[in-house]
Order: structure tokens, then sequence, then C-alpha cells
């Protein structure tokens, strides 16, 4: 009984392509109470993987929160899967608006304290009084409102290639970082409306609750995030008040709401919205990137990367030993001067080694 992938990501990415099948992807979540954890991932792992699902799932007491891939011809099954688990029966699929079909390579399902890290202490306020939830309709009506006030609850790398006209967008690397920000932000305005909103909508959810516990009685949220009101944009012919794209956490990185392009390159300044994450892999930050820039670095964030990931592997895998790159996975998107340093003192380090290991050699002095 196989309860983890076991090959590397080479095999992965070869069988996906072998495989010709037609596949979609889609998230849903639900907050409902888990007892056992650990008992129910290893079942819903076992279950899922025989319905070829792939992508990335987070179980905790608290729920469930998942983004994931399914066979097209196996969707009926997925969803006899999902309505066959009581607390899940009903729970909204928020299929992608464009789907490559290989958003994800394995299946890959964990145990965490919480499916989204919030750092709220959920016994200190009702978790169960959400804000108003808001379909496109209303969502559009209300924030025409003058005062209304609209919060994107997503972090500043997401924004910053996508988001609704007029809203405020936090300077936040998480969520939990977010909620204090965004409580600051809006101190003074509790009498007006507050409308939140997220890429599916499970980040609202708890977001929601906290501001109401937290003095702010009219806040509502939009109904399935961005991935919802795109479609019901789109099925209903409204005003589509996203601009830009939706950035989203698998191998697509992000969905063409508008053909607005808002973010810029971050190494060259000119209109950009691909993120790609740097080919350095002691680096590995998460930045957006030009065509031109990409060939220039290819497809690093710096010269100093560039020149790393120019390496031999077995060089480089020396040179990546203890190095600390926590920061570039918590802070996606700022450029990382002390990693940077870092990398450039281990790259002259080598190399005067190496040039020095030249020079004896070329005076028939043996290195050893």
């Amino acid at each position: 009984m196989q309860l983890y992938n076991k090959l590397d990501k080479e095999t992965l990415l070869e069988q996906l392509e072998k495989s010709g099948v037609d596949r979609i992807t889609l998230s849903f979540y639900q907050y409902a109470r888990i007892e056992d954890p650990d008992a129910f991932r290893d079942q819903f792992f076992l279950t899922l993987s025989e319905a070829g699902v792939l992508g990335r799932i987070y179980v905790a007491n608290e729920g469930i929160n998942g983004q994931i891939s399914v066979p097209s011809d196996g969707f009926g099954r997925f969803r006899e899967i999902m309505n066959g688990i009581p607390f899940l029966k009903g729970a909204r699929l928020n299929i992608a608006i464009e789907d490559n079909g290989r958003s994800f390579i394995k299946l890959n399902i964990k145990v965490r304290k919480k499916i989204v890290a919030d750092g709220l202490d959920d016994a200190t306020f009702d978790v169960t009084q959400t804000g108003t939830h808001l379909d496109a309709e209303a969502f559009n009506t209300l924030t025409d409102n003058p005062d209304t006030i609209l919060v994107d609850m997503r972090n500043h790398y997401e924004s910053e290639v996508g988001h609704f006209k007029g809203a405020i967008t936090p300077d936040a690397d998480t969520f939990r970082e977010e909620l204090p920000l965004v409580h600051d932000l809006l101190k003074g305005n509790e009498d007006k409306n507050i409308v939140m909103y997220c890429t599916g909508g499970i980040r609202c959810e708890k977001a929601s609750a906290w501001f109401k516990h937290q003095g702010f009685p009219n806040v509502h949220q939009l109904e399935g995030g961005i991935i919802e009101y795109t479609r019901q944009v789109r099925e209903k012919h409204l005003n589509n008040k996203f601009i830009g794209k939706n950035f989203v956490f698998d191998r697509r990185m992000s969905e063409a709401i508008s053909d607005d392009i808002i973010g810029k390159c971050h190494q060259c300044g000119e209109p950009a919205d691909l993120h790609t994450n740097c080919a350095n892999q002691a680096c590995h930050l998460l930045f957006i990137q030009c065509e031109k820039c990409a060939q220039e670095y290819t497809g690093c964030c710096s010269h100093t990367c560039s020149e790393f990931h120019a390496l031999p592997e077995a060089i480089q895998m020396q040179l990546r030993k203890n190095l600390r790159t926590e920061q570039n996975v918590y802070r996606k998107g700022r450029f990382n001067k002390t990693l940077q340093a870092q990398l450039r003192t281990r790259l002259n380090e080598w190399k005067k080694e190496n040039e020095h290991g030249v020079a004896r050699n070329q005076k028939g002095i043996n290195p050893a």
C-alpha cells in the first residue's frame, strides 16, 4: 500500500506527457471537523490515486484545502468520491479558467495544523460568522458604491499581476502577515461596507469572520473568489472589473482574466506578467521576468545566479551546502540581497581555489 509518491520529477513529467490524458484543473475547500486527519489523509490518498487525481491537498482538524488535476473522463468518478464523504458533499469545485492539463505532476496530501496558515486563535472568535457572500453581480453593484472599501486578501506577488479596479492591495508576503496589516489600514472605517476577495474564497472565509469580530459589522466576501467571479462574468456577460491575471499555485502560475498587463519585469521594469522561478536552484526566487531579460540572465534573477547556474551541477551542489534559502520561499518576489552576497562570496572563493589549482598544475606541482 503506497501512501506517498516515490518517483523523481523528471520521471513524473515524462509519464504525464506520455499519458495523453486530458485533465481538468480545479480547487476546493471545506471547513469541517476532522477528528483524525492522519487516517483521513491516508484513505483519501489511496482513493484519489486510484482515480488518477494529481495535485496538492492540505488536511487539518479544521477541514481540507485542495488544488488538483482530474482526468476529464474520470470527473464523474471524482464527484462520486467527493459526494461520498459527508462533509464534502456539495462542496464548491472551482474549475480553472485556463487549463493546459499540466498543472500538477503528482498527488501530494499533507496533514497540517491549519488548511491556511493564518496565525489566528480560532477559539477567540466565532469562525462560522463569516461575511455576507456576494455573487459577481452583487459584487459589481456593491463595489460601485463610493462608501465601499475593496480589499485584496492575497499576497503582494499575486496582486502585482492582477487585481480588481480600486482595490487595496496590501504589501504582504503571507496571509498571516496580511491580517493585522489590513486591520490597521481599515481603522476608522468601521461603518463602511468592507468587501474582501481572494483566489477561490478560502482566505476570506476566515478573514471575514475575524474582521467582524474586530468590530467591522458590514463585511462581505466574493463567493468563490476570482475564479468563480470570472466564470459568472463570462456566462452572464457582466462587466469584468478584474484587470490582468489571476495568480495560481501550480505549474500554470496564472490565468488571464483580462488582456491588461499591469505587472513589470523585476529586472528592467518593462511591462510583463509572467512569473518564473530563478533557474539557479540555490535561489529559486519567484519573480516576474520579461522575455528579453530571460535571455540575458538565462532564466535567473541576477547575473550572480546566472553565473552560479552555469557551473557544472556537481560544483553547484558543493557550493549550495548549508545555504539558508527559507527567505526566498516565504518572501516571494523580494530580491534577497543577503543570499546574493553569499552566492557571490562562494563563487569568488571557488574561482580563487580553481585558479590556484590550475596555476599549480601549470607549474607541474601536484595539487594534492
